[in-house]
């Protein structure tokens, strides 16, 4: 049968739709509207044949290249896209978008905790063999592997080679993604994994333990010795892999993430922010106490700085280096707290001491106000991201004490509504 027979039916003299060729020229009216009229996907192809040289320079054959570019259409359902004639529709990620009593959740921690320590028991000899070569503790990982994929079982929905692609075209981050696109097309080359196996999140990151073609070049183990780094389906390879990464992020062996610790009465919160960074020792001295089932093992002389999730609503921390190694996996200080903490529960801590107060968070918009504010007053000198990271909480306890305001370094709506009414 012709393919416009699937379409159209001859019916006496003329040639009708069927029910299916009506569906199918709906979709495609569909798509066609989907696509503003300044952002075609000629426009898509070109620019993505603009990329052969790049990719021909990695050693990606014409033959590859064209089997994955060919026929290849934009995902413009994905979020943090660019396009004129479309409102933006940016990324709700968890890690920048949930209150942190909300995203470090005790019942999702205890949760994750429990399923970690029974793979812990299941996995024993292949996790002490990956610490033995790395260095990194069992509990890291699968703390890792939980948060990222529920220990493998959740299921990536994205073609990853079509994401990457999207986001290099009309992706916020675009040159970024230009070189996790052109990676991906050389793990083609390479026959790492099957074209259907590349499957992904929003972002492009693969695997059970996410990584982007990146990460999977320069860190991907064969620990299983069956000849391949299966991220996919090999837990020996995605979790040596993890190991291996964080190493070259610097994981600091046999030191530790972070320790709770309860700060004095008017400890100034505006010191909590990651360039302010003293000596363990001095700190305490400073009158920081640790509390809770963990205490600092590296020594008072190990340096870290104070980190206050929620400002001074809720538990405070001690974190040293290897914090910001969590955050070198995934750029999120509740990503940190979060993988941090679960290790600490798979190994057999308990809960934080400190129980999480009840505030309300300014949207992004408001929080991107209160930036342009600060960096206008000389009080912030960091991106505008409309994102709660250290240096904004920091900087808005500043503001507090610059302008007679009770100190909480928390970026609540009512702070936000006190700069704009210029107080």
């Amino acid at each position: 049968m012709k393919a416009a027979d699937v379409i159209f039916r001859r019916v006496g003299k003329h040639r009708l739709p069927t029910l299916r060729g009506l569906r199918l020229l709906a979709l495609a009216a569909l798509l066609l509207l989907a696509l503003p009229p300044t952002a075609s996907a000629e426009d898509f192809q070109a620019f993505l044949q603009s990329l052969w040289p790049e990719a021909q320079a990695l050693g990606v054959s014409r033959e590859t290249f064209g089997a994955a570019t060919r026929d290849l259409q934009p995902d413009l359902s994905l979020p943090d896209l660019v396009l004129p004639g479309r409102p933006a529709r940016p990324a709700r990620q968890a890690e920048f978008a949930q209150l942190p009593g909300a995203y470090v959740s005790e019942s999702v921690v205890a949760r994750l905790a429990a399923q970690g320590r029974a793979v812990a028991a299941a996995d024993r000899a292949t996790l002490a063999a990956i610490e033995r070569r790395f260095g990194v503790p069992p509990a890291v990982l699968l703390a890792i592997w939980g948060r990222e994929t529920n220990f493998g079982r959740a299921r990536l929905p994205y073609d990853a080679v079509r994401t990457l692609a999207t986001q290099a075209w009309a992706g916020r981050r675009k040159e970024r993604f230009r070189r996790e696109f052109v990676l991906a097309l050389k793990m083609l080359q390479m026959g790492v994994a099957p074209r259907a196996e590349m499957k992904s999140s929003w972002a492009g990151a693969m695997g059970q333990t996410q990584f982007l073609p990146s990460d999977y070049l320069r860190d991907a183990v064969d620990f299983d010795g069956d000849g391949r780094a299966d991220i996919w389906r090999s837990v020996p390879d995605a979790l040596a892999s993890a190991a291996r990464q964080l190493v070259d992020k610097g994981w600091h062996i046999g030191g530790g993430w972070a320790w709770e610790v309860r700060p004095p009465a008017g400890f100034d919160c505006a010191e909590a922010e990651p360039d302010v960074r003293r000596s363990v020792g001095a700190w305490i001295a400073a009158g920081l106490r640790p509390i809770g089932s963990r205490q600092p093992s590296g020594g008072d002389g190990e340096a870290a700085s104070v980190f206050l999730p929620a400002g001074t609503h809720g538990p405070a921390f001690l974190t040293p280096a290897n914090f910001y190694v969590f955050k070198a996996y995934n750029f999120s200080d509740l990503y940190a707290l979060f993988v941090g903490h679960l290790a600490d529960r798979i190994g057999g801590a308990g809960p934080f001491a400190t129980p999480w107060g009840k505030v309300s968070q300014a949207d992004a918009q408001g929080i991107a106000f209160m930036q342009q504010t600060m960096t206008r007053d000389g009080l912030y000198h960091d991106k505008i991201d409309g994102r709660a990271g250290q240096k904004t909480k920091a900087a808005i306890g500043a503001w507090q004490k610059r302008h007679g305001l009770a100190v909480d370094c928390w970026p609540s709506p009512a702070i936000a509504a006190a700069m704009r009414s210029g107080r």
